[in-house]
């Protein structure tokens, strides 16, 4: 299928490592549209939780009902006519193929920054599941987005405003006018 460049899509699927800025610039990106935002790790079972807690990487068994779970959220919202803007890891292309299924209006936004970067970012970081020993991991299983896929890519080693941005003019979009008015102010 081919996607035409005037397409509003319903749902954007924010990806990259952990520490690479998923919730951060899914929740402006979907602020600035006045979308709704979702993290796909609250459709984590426990079970998956605690395995990262204890520092294991999860399998692909482990996650299969997981992203089986959030591609439904997706399509629940769609149909309904919502948009939404969705933080998921989808490291891998079969795990964005599950997410997207051949819908053209789901895209992909590819959070791209160094190994160096996102590890720095982590360290940093206090109260989340996910330990920084497991970021390697996360690089090893990596595999950025395809042409084919219709990704929007942008670096993150950039101001939060200046990503979005960058994602609302590669996707051609507008902010909502509740976020231009706030954002005109004196």
């Amino acid at each position: 299928m081919e996607r035409s460049s005037g397409e509003t899509p319903c749902a954007l699927v924010t990806m990259g490592v952990s520490g690479s800025g998923k919730t951060t610039i899914g929740e402006a990106l979907a602020q600035r549209l006045g979308w709704d935002y979702e993290d796909a790790d609250t459709f984590h079972p426990a079970s998956n939780v605690a395995k990262m807690h204890a520092g294991h990487p999860l399998t692909d068994e482990d996650r299969w009902p997981w992203l089986k779970a959030i591609a439904a959220e997706i399509d629940r919202a769609c149909d309904a006519g919502e948009h939404v803007v969705m933080g998921c890891s989808a490291l891998r292309r079969v795990y964005r193929d599950i997410l997207v299924h051949g819908r053209n209006e789901i895209r992909i936004v590819y959070l791209e920054g160094t190994q160096q970067l996102i590890a720095s970012r982590l360290a940093a970081r206090k109260g989340h599941f996910m330990p920084p020993e497991l970021l390697t991991s996360q690089f090893e299983t990596l595999e950025p987005p395809g042409g084919d896929e219709h990704p929007v890519t942008v670096s993150i080693d950039a101001p939060v405003d200046a990503v979005v941005d960058d994602i609302l003019r590669q996707l051609k979009l507008e902010p909502a006018a509740s976020d231009l008015s706030r954002r005109n102010r004196p």
